[in-house]
């Protein structure tokens, strides 16, 4: 049974910092390119980062270049993210997502197979 478990989500006033943790299994974890997505109310869900099957691979969107770094550790089948200087505007639910033979790069929603139920992440001003 396929799972992607979100974590690490919570309220914290702009200019803080979260961790968001995935737990993935069902799968083989190692070959799949990992993704983390967001959507805010009356928005569509939209790519924050992904990082590739190989790790080599990273990407952001411009809106959290420079504030958020995703990892992975293969060992234990979980994606992190990592959020620093965060802002009104990164209030959202937060999604994993896994693609096989997955890049990383930009892409839609749909290019991923498993998606976690997501984790609410609420900054205040």
């Amino acid at each position: 049974q396929v799972q992607l478990v979100e974590s690490g989500g919570g309220l914290v006033q702009a200019g803080g910092s979260l961790t968001l943790s995935c737990a993935a299994s069902g799968f083989v974890f190692s070959i799949y390119g990992m993704g983390w997505f967001r959507q805010a109310p009356g928005k569509e869900r939209e790519f924050v980062s992904g990082i590739g099957w190989m790790s080599s691979d990273i990407s952001y969107d411009v809106s959290v270049k420079g504030r958020f770094t995703i990892s992975r550790d293969n060992t234990n089948n979980t994606v992190y993210l990592r959020m620093n200087n965060l802002k009104p505007e990164d209030t959202a639910v937060y999604y994993c997502a896994a693609d096989l033979w997955g890049s990383g790069s930009k892409g839609p929603p749909a290019e991923y197979e498993y998606w976690g139920q997501g984790t609410q992440v609420t900054v205040s001003s």
